[in-house]
């Protein structure tokens, strides 16, 4: 013989949901914030080029400019004064922990109201 319960999670996973856009408008502004730190900076154009967007689903960090990705991608590149290459990958390395905590406060935070 067999037992069998249904649990219903529908309410629950559409107010995690209904947070996931705030939660990943707070991780990503953390991470574009954190990663301008080590931007590279001559006259502020690349920094000033960060972006950080989301589709509700997924989140992202990006700059736009003519050079960023040789920015960011070339190692042999000198940044006099602030900034270095993989500046925006070793930033989400770095604050993984952190941006993690962010999504789980603010889904915790939507799931107790």
């Amino acid at each position: 013989m067999k037992v069998t319960s249904t649990i219903d999670l529908s309410d629950v996973l559409g107010k995690i949901l209904d947070e996931c856009p705030e939660a990943l408008d707070l991780a990503t502004e953390h991470l574009l914030s954190e990663s301008n730190k080590s931007c590279p900076h001559e006259d502020g154009t690349l920094e000033r080029s960060g972006r950080a967007s989301n589709d509700g689903r997924r989140g992202a960090v990006s700059y736009d400019t003519p050079y960023a990705v040789r920015q960011h991608e070339d190692m042999s590149l000198h940044h006099d004064g602030k900034g270095q290459a993989k500046w925006l990958e070793v930033t989400m390395a770095q604050e993984k922990q952190a941006i993690a905590q962010i999504v789980a406060t603010a889904v915790r935070k939507g799931l107790d109201s």
